[in-house]
């Protein structure tokens, strides 16, 4: 296991919430509410866009230990120097990115409600996976559904740490973690509101 994963709020960014102003603040009061780690997810296609606002985050979060992950690009996480690469099912292949970013990356792997991608996950080197969603997503509503009891299996099979996303809030969260989720990934119900900070307070004492 990758010692910089802590179990918490995996707070991860949407450029449909948040302007280009916005980004780095808000990112910001997301750490300050507890958030361990962060996810840049943009799916603009606008590259020199993605470039700088990469580069803007890896500021933010290097001086303050808390690991920037930046989703399905490998390319831009080895040109801005980000902590590690997040890949789902069409992306850069583990084993390729885990070359270009080297032994020392993070490197996360969407497994949906598959156990047994999990598993090929754990022994090709991801150091976490992630399952969901879980509950009605505004990101991904047509994500396929995963239920908490898939938690309980993969905390006795699995021991690399385990994410949890899709649709979750302070409210509905608390019975994922005691599931079997080390992370809560979260988009809307951090970025979406209007008390970053707050939001992130909120979820991250599920921990507690």
């Amino acid at each position: 296991m990758n010692n910089r994963l802590k179990r918490g709020l995996y707070a991860i960014t949407d450029d449909s919430l948040l302007s280009p102003e916005r980004l780095v603040s808000a990112v910001a009061e997301a750490i300050a509410g507890g958030a361990v780690m962060v996810q840049y997810r943009d799916k603009s296609g606008d590259e020199g866009k993605r470039l700088w606002e990469a580069q803007d985050l890896v500021h933010l979060c290097r001086p303050l230990d808390i690991p920037l992950i930046i989703n399905d690009d490998v390319e831009l996480a080895l040109k801005v120097g980000a902590d590690g690469v997040h890949l789902g099912r069409d992306d850069t292949p583990l084993a390729e990115a885990r070359e270009l970013l080297g032994e020392e990356a993070i490197i996360g792997v969407s497994c949906y409600n598959l156990l047994d991608k999990a598993s090929e996950a754990e022994a090709a080197g991801a150091d976490y996976v992630a399952f969901g969603r879980f509950f009605t997503s505004d990101t991904k509503p047509q994500a396929v559904q995963a239920m908490p009891e898939l938690l309980q299996l993969a905390r006795v099979m699995l021991n690399v740490p385990i994410v949890a996303i899709g649709g979750i809030t302070a409210d509905n969260g608390g019975h994922l973690v005691k599931a079997g989720a080390d992370m809560l990934a979260v988009i809307n119900g951090v970025f979406g509101e209007t008390d970053i900070r707050g939001a992130a307070e909120s979820i991250s004492r599920l921990f507690d």
